[in-house]
């Protein structure tokens, strides 16, 4: 099994920046890509930023400019720092990731718990 742990939300005030870390642990043969996912409440989650082995990057347009993911996939490590944060970027902030767990299975989707990011105004 894989296992990923997020830290780092919190609350802060509109303008400012947090920086969100996801570790991956466990059963992890191969990494395809890891990232980052958000859901407010009353909405669907959504994509804020994803990183492949290979170090492409995607996100979310509400975030690009502001938003940065970086990943250490030799510690399996993948972070988000959010920069000018705004209101409405409060969310919980899931830590997504593809993994092979062994050279014979195919790559799966694994989920943190999420972690609460609040930017007040």
């Amino acid at each position: 099994q894989v296992q990923l742990v997020e830290s780092g939300g919190g609350l802060v005030q509109a303008g400012g920046s947090l920086r969100l870390s996801c570790a991956a642990s466990g059963s992890i043969f191969s990494i395809n890509a890891m990232g980052w996912y958000r859901q407010a409440p009353g909405k669907q989650r959504e994509l804020v930023a994803t990183v492949t082995s290979g170090g492409s990057t995607n996100y979310a347009d509400s975030v690009k400019g502001r938003f940065t993911i970086s990943r250490d996939y030799a510690k399996k490590t993948v972070d988000l720092q959010m920069n000018s944060l705004k209101p409405e970027d409060t969310a919980v902030y899931y830590c997504n990731g593809y993994f092979r767990t062994s050279v014979a299975t195919s790559p799966s989707v694994y989920w943190g718990q999420g972690t609460q990011v609040t930017v007040s105004s």
